[in-house]
């Protein structure tokens, strides 16, 4: 990012890299992490003496490959203190942050230094994390101020030079991220007009799914039902009940029906065989990757839930403690209360100032992160000509297929209504098969 950032960036700005809202859910494991087993000599040697299974980086592993010229030429960080600006009560102390490699140039105060530093111990613990000057909250004089901005600079100077360190994400974000220089002036019109939106096409496509569903179960069934019929046909052809005396006169006739029932059951089961395939085919193709897109659309609509339950409920809260204690340190000036739990007080409004901040930038980075979800999701919508490419192309596959095996059993069937006992049909003697020839 160019030019320079007007917002400071407290704690979540820094903390929502790694989803801000990690305090309701799971800490994530450490970034550099290793389990005891990953790091036992035996395994390195095993490791190393496979390359078929694992391709080792050039290099010995164990040696840094970084100079000192390396190192300091990744980037060179300036921290400067700008002129103290106002609270509502209290002054407070910011700097610019200035980056070469990134050619931004930020507002920090002191507790996004502090985030910043607990989010690289939180996901590096097994490297080393530059300590932060302490943090004095009244009362700091001039060389005190001047002192913790050299501190300051020289730990984010060894963060940014870090091999491991230099190349996160939070890194980026610490340096260049500025809360809403991001985004679009309408951002929150645009984030409901969305919302709307995918809400919509994730219940038009849940129905969609429904429906492929029903379609797929319906050729499954039509299988089985299919499979079932050429079976009956089959048992009536095996069937070896005796023909009672008055109907001895038609038992050549009785004797061609079940030889022929008998050997239709071959078409039945391979009709079957052609309806399975295509409600499998279209369980994979259809529903399944409308179920993959449906899966998308609800974590998008889980984001949104997040957003606003989270994100956007602790900043009301925080505004309406923030009320709270002004009516009482108006309260404490009109009735000229003693120093030290006015200053008491002082602290505490400074405090939920960071923690207003620090919401507020929450919520802009809450915005950026929906505004790119929002554009994984349209790159996702042409998954849909795809889905109904797949769906039309099943139903002329297995229509096709099917309406072979059709157009062949015609003529068996033909022979089998107007067979021997026919007057239009001479008589023809029964094939090794057990179909007329007709």
């Amino acid at each position: 990012m160019t030019g320079r950032a007007m917002d400071p960036l407290p704690a979540a700005a820094v903390g929502a890299a790694a989803e801000a809202e990690a305090d309701e859910e799971e800490d994530p494991p450490a970034a550099d992490q290793l389990t005891p087993q990953a790091i036992e000599p035996q395994a390195i040697v095993q490791q190393a003496a496979a390359p078929s299974r694992m391709q080792m980086p050039q290099g010995n592993p164990l040696l840094l490959s970084h100079t000192l010229q390396e190192l300091l030429a990744r980037d060179t960080v300036q921290v400067e203190l700008i002129p103290e600006k106002k609270g509502l009560f209290l002054k407070h102390v910011e700097y610019e942050v200035s980056s070469q490699r990134f050619k931004s140039s930020v507002y920090r105060r002191y507790n996004d230094f502090v985030v910043f530093q607990e989010m690289l111990l939180h996901k590096f613990p097994y490297r080393m994390v530059p300590a932060l000057p302490p943090k004095r909250m009244l009362g700091a004089d001039r060389e005190f101020i001047e002192a913790r901005r050299r501190a300051l600079k020289r730990f984010v100077n060894l963060v940014a030079r870090h091999p491991l360190f230099s190349e996160d994400v939070v890194l980026k974000l610490f340096l260049s991220f500025s809360g809403s220089d991001f985004l679009p002036a309408d951002i929150q019109a645009q984030f409901a007009i969305s919302r709307e939106l995918i809400r919509n096409i994730y219940n038009s496509f849940h129905k969609l799914r429904d429906r492929a569903e029903r379609i797929a179960s319906r050729a499954i069934d039509n299988a089985a039902d299919l499979l079932i019929f050429g079976k009956e046909l089959s048992a009536i052809g095996s069937d070896t009940t005796p023909l009672p005396s008055w109907a001895a006169l038609n038992s050549s006739t009785w004797g061609s029906l079940k030889q022929a029932l008998k050997g239709l059951s071959v078409e039945f089961a391979l009709l079957a065989d052609k309806a399975a395939q295509q409600g499998k085919q279209e369980e994979n193709d259809v529903v399944e990757k409308l179920n993959l897109f449906l899966d998308l659309l609800q974590s998008y609509k889980d984001l949104c839930e997040r957003h606003e339950k989270g994100v956007l409920h602790k900043h009301q809260r925080a505004l309406h403690k923030y009320s709270l204690m002004k009516r009482q340190m108006m309260s404490a000036a009109a009735q000229n209360r003693e120093p030290e739990s006015v200053e008491q007080l002082e602290s505490r409004i400074v405090e939920q100032e960071n923690a207003i901040q620090t919401m507020e930038l929450r919520n802009y980075f809450s915005l950026y992160c929906l505004h790119q979800e929002t554009q994984l999701i349209h790159v996702y919508l042409p998954l849909t000509s795809h889905i109904l490419r797949a769906f039309v192309n099943s139903q002329i596959q297995g229509h096709k297929e099917m309406s072979k095996v059709w157009n062949d059993l015609r003529p068996k069937l033909s022979c089998l209504f107007a067979g021997p006992h026919s007057a239009l049909t001479p008589p023809c003697s029964p094939p090794e098969d057990g179909l007329c020839p007709h």
